[in-house]
């Protein structure tokens, strides 16, 4: 039988987020969803989902946050903003802003809930960082905040994984989303076609895979597990760019270097 976990989701209330929001739902688990509004939230009156109203740009008042939630066993860092503003017109105002709620908010809210995590020697921490992180961003703000998370997490396996703790990351490609929305059609052309050095499109199914993080990220891996959706892939045993398959992970090559994908162990896993 699953045990059934507590699960923290930022900005579980639409896109990515709320794909992992469904996903742990299914899977029988108590989700905390926490956002600025949940005005179109599908799933408000959803027995296992307590929605938490908070601004994580709010960074001094996390502890105070944190202090009226249970024990929390996963955390998963998905709130973002990006503001697609070409780097010379960036107001000192949203600098400020996307360095908050990418990076301080994060930090936080893992110091913060990390405490009774080390207490019962069990932890699952999922950042949710960007292939913008590896490879830039036109955005460049929202680029570096990306590449800090994943420092981020590097760092806080490092300190949190031989206490029990996993720390992940996910590094994903474009998703449509309502972010990706506000970003101009030919510069998202001009940057598919910088990450992608065969020109080649993202298969559908491996965005699907990415937008279900309780599959792929919360394995048993002592530290970080960054999953760089740049294609092209093929998903079948023996294709061409699958190099080993095994009981915890697949480990895909492509275009642009080597991918880990964890199976669907996810929380359960001790």
């Amino acid at each position: 039988m699953n045990t059934i976990r507590k699960v923290l989701i930022t900005g579980g209330n639409k896109g990515i987020g709320l794909a992992a929001t469904e996903k742990f739902i299914h899977a029988g688990h108590k989700v905390y969803v926490l956002a600025r509004d949940f005005a179109d939230f599908p799933l408000k009156d959803h027995a296992q989902v307590e929605m938490i109203e908070y601004d994580l740009s709010n960074i001094a008042g996390i502890p105070d946050l944190v202090a009226q939630l249970p024990d929390i066993d996963v955390l998963l860092n998905n709130a973002g903003v990006m503001f697609a503003l070409p780097y010379q017109q960036y107001p000192q105002e949203k600098i400020d802003q996307i360095l908050r709620i990418n990076i301080q908010a994060p930090a936080a809210l893992i110091t913060e809930l990390s405490g009774a995590m080390l207490a019962k020697g069990y932890g699952r921490i999922v950042n949710n960082a960007s292939i913008a992180g590896e490879i830039g961003h036109p955005d460049i703000w929202y680029g570096i905040t990306k590449a800090g998370l994943i420092n981020m997490t590097k760092s806080f396996a490092k300190i949190l994984g031989p206490q029990g703790i996993v720390v992940n990351a996910v590094a994903a490609g474009p998703v449509a989303t309502d972010m990706l929305a506000i970003i101009p059609e030919r510069e998202k052309r001009r940057s598919k076609r910088r990450s992608i050095p065969a020109g080649l499109p993202i298969p559908k199914k491996w965005l699907r895979r990415c937008s279900g993080w309780q599959r792929i990220v919360l394995g048993t891996s002592t530290g970080p597990v960054l999953i760089s959706i740049m294609g092209p892939f093929r998903d079948k045993p023996g294709g061409g760019d699958f190099l080993r398959q095994n009981k915890r992970h697949y480990r895909v090559r492509a275009t642009g270097g080597q991918f880990w994908l964890l199976l669907p162990e996810a929380v359960n896993s001790e």
